[in-house]
């Protein structure tokens, strides 16, 4: 895969369109990474000029503030707005919701504001501009929203959009878009054992993708893809159900 670093377009006195933000999960998570291939690839296959911080992207503190250090937050963030102001970077591009709703609502009170634009925002720009084109397909999908993606930011046409244009059969659960359910990973709470309760919400979730019955369960954040994956696993609808970000389901369905 072509890839640059943002030193890389520098040191040849070139600019990028657009910086890739690619966030922990899309770095580490052994599963995201291939969310995060799959993007590029779409990149690349559309000849987007794009850069990425590679060693010098930290965290954004997303975790962090959650959970109530505000003291690491802004280490985590400063560190990161000098990085992108050194570069003089003005567009960002994230996959992980959790990064962008920090990048674009958190950080320009701390002196870092940055145009950010959501992975789905994005692909869905190509796909109306023509430039992005896709074949389509039989498969049942039902897409789950993200809580920052969604009623954090009023995301919700872009990944539908995306998905019509592979599907004829997109299936909407029950409670979707403003009255979308958590999948349980936010607040830094994936990161921390459950409270007591009578349900996890990951599972809650579960019964209602399994009234819809799809193939496929679309997310279009690294923490929903978990809760979701982890679900299926512990209620045994797994591999019947697979879970799938919108880049994957893209990439797969490009016409060349």
């Amino acid at each position: 895969m072509k890839i640059r670093t943002i030193r890389e377009f520098i040191e040849s006195n070139e600019q990028p369109e657009i910086l890739f933000w690619i966030g922990c999960a899309g770095s580490y998570d052994e599963r995201y990474k291939k969310v995060t291939r799959a993007f590029v690839k779409i990149l690349n296959k559309l000849d987007i000029n794009f850069a990425v911080l590679g060693e010098e992207e930290s965290c954004t503190g997303d975790p962090a503030r959650r959970a109530g250090n505000e003291y690491l937050f802004q280490l985590q963030a400063f560190s990161n707005i000098d990085t992108l102001n050194k570069y003089d970077i003005k567009k960002v591009i994230t996959m992980c919701p959790h990064c962008f709703n920090t990048l674009k609502n958190e950080y320009p009170e701390l002196g870092g504001s940055y145009e950010v634009i959501h992975h789905t925002e994005f692909l869905n720009e190509l796909l109306e501009s023509g430039k992005l084109v896709t074949k389509k397909i039989k498969k049942e999908i039902t897409y789950h929203d993200s809580c920052y993606l969604g009623r954090g930011n009023k995301i919700y046409k872009a990944p539908r959009k995306l998905i019509e244009s592979v599907t004829n059969n997109l299936k909407e659960m029950k409670r979707n878009k403003e009255n979308g359910l958590c999948c349980g990973a936010g607040g830094s709470q994936i990161f921390k054992e459950s409270e007591e309760g009578k349900v996890e919400i990951n599972i809650e979730r579960i019964k209602e993708i399994q009234e819809v019955n799809p193939e496929t369960v679309v997310s279009a954040c690294p923490f929903c893809m978990t809760m979701l994956s982890d679900g299926l696993k512990e209620t045994n609808l797994y591999p019947g159900i697979e879970v799938k970000d919108i880049s994957e389901i893209i990439e797969e369905n490009l016409k060349n």
